[in-house]
């Protein structure tokens, strides 16, 4: 796991019934391509974030899948219609374990 690892998702508290609202998610991740090399030649070992996957009561509305080009911390930015109220799970999962899940309430009437 990273030495750092911290998630966060922004949600609207509330929304209407069938409008469109907007969810953001950041990783702070320490990630490392693979590319690199220690000053005596040894290879850093790849630690990125590969998958990332947003539920909304349960059901997948968004995923991304990451390469090594991804940069650190990334930040993700989407829509989805509110439908119902109920939680939106955000995942994320990565390299050598690496596993975060962070969750927020939405209220739609």
């Amino acid at each position: 796991m990273s030495k750092t690892s911290r998630t966060s998702i922004t949600v609207p508290a509330t929304a209407k019934k069938g409008s469109i609202i907007e969810i953001r998610a950041i990783a702070q991740h320490d990630m490392e391509t693979g590319f690199r090399y220690t000053e005596d030649g040894k290879r850093i070992p790849r630690d990125i974030i590969r998958v990332f996957t947003c539920f909304y009561n349960g059901e997948e509305v968004f995923k991304a899948d990451f390469y090594s080009g991804i940069g650190a911390n990334p930040l993700i930015i989407f829509t989805t219609i509110a439908v119902a109220s109920g939680t939106i799970e955000c995942k994320w999962i990565g390299d050598n374990g690496y596993e975060a899940v962070t969750q927020a309430n939405i209220t739609v009437s």
